[in-house]
């Protein structure tokens, strides 16, 4: 495991056996795991699944994320979609950004189940850059098709998208 998920997992479960224990929100069933960590535009994301909630969690990876006043939120876009995350400022953590999915818990009966979600999630999260990247290779592997046939690349029709981003140029 990432030292940074690591890291964000250890503070976690000592809060949920300090702060939280006992408290009925919680969830017996549940334990504090990190779920689906990767990097993302100069962060670290993950879904963080604890007895009482399952966030999605920002956290710095090159990029430094500012602390968040209490009552401000940031909206971070994602290839899925755009999503409001609140600040976490926690001493032994560090500046993080959090965005509540599910809260409380109560209603998951396994900690598998509670994964399988977030692991959902994740997927979600970032079908839209699954879906780009597919559409990208689809349409270079018909250009070099067309280039191998002897045809002209400016007949192929380019869609306002692939003109932007200067697609015919990438091939």
């Amino acid at each position: 495991m990432n030292p940074s998920a690591q890291k964000l997992h250890a503070v976690f479960d000592d809060i949920a056996a300090t702060r939280m224990a006992g408290l009925p929100i919680c969830n017996a069933a549940l334990r504090v795991e990190v779920v689906g960590w990767r990097e993302w535009n100069g962060c670290h994301v993950a879904v963080l699944v604890t007895p009482w909630t399952i966030n999605l969690m920002l956290l710095p990876g090159g990029e430094t994320l500012e602390p968040l006043p209490l009552d401000a939120k940031q909206t971070w876009t994602f290839p899925s979609g755009s999503y409001d995350f609140m600040g976490l400022n926690d001493a032994a953590l560090g500046v993080c950004h959090t965005c509540p999915l599910v809260s409380p818990t109560l209603h998951i009966a396994t900690q598998a189940e509670a994964v399988s979600i977030a692991e959902q999630i994740m997927e979600m999260l970032f079908v839209g850059e699954q879906s780009d990247r597919m559409r990208d290779a689809e349409r270079k592997q018909s250009l070099e098709a067309a280039r191998l046939n002897g045809e002209k690349i400016s007949d192929i029709p380019l869609s306002r998208r692939d003109f932007l981003r200067g697609f015919l140029m990438e091939s």
